[in-house]
């Protein structure tokens, strides 16, 4: 079988919206490569599907996503915390999901990746993508 193109990371696939853009890419007969925390959180098998790759990493640690990111066109950001009950703890998950999306542009930049698509709101913090991107 010849290689599928292009190729996209996409996390967040456990999600509501990550796991039904997963199917849709795949189908769409895009090489999708997904990043996850744990292989066993993805709603259904992709071990029989020759256009995805499974690749286990942690946006808070930067170096375990460099080699799902590396040599991909493009990365979907479908991540976000979730939770808290108190300020505290929301203000906990707020900068957990800062540190997260900053280790995820770092990463961005090691690979020389072209193009991010992001899901989510950037203001909260004060920051922007670039409308290149």
């Amino acid at each position: 079988m010849a290689e599928l193109e292009p190729q996209v990371l996409l996390t967040g696939a456990t999600g509501f919206i990550g796991g039904r853009l997963l199917q849709a890419l795949t189908e769409e007969g895009f090489h999708v490569r997904v990043l996850v925390r744990s292989k066993g959180r993805l709603r259904s098998p992709l071990d029989n599907n020759p256009g995805v790759e499974v690749f286990e990493g942690d946006l808070l640690k930067r170096e375990s996503i460099l080699s799902a990111m590396d040599g991909t066109d493009a990365a979907f950001y479908l991540v976000h915390s979730m939770g808290g009950r108190n300020l505290s703890e929301i203000k906990s998950f707020a900068e957990r999901d800062k540190r997260a999306a900053e280790n995820f542009v770092w990463a961005a930049d090691r690979v020389g990746l072209a193009r991010i698509i992001y899901l989510g709101e950037w203001e909260k913090w004060g920051t922007t993508f670039p409308n290149t991107w």
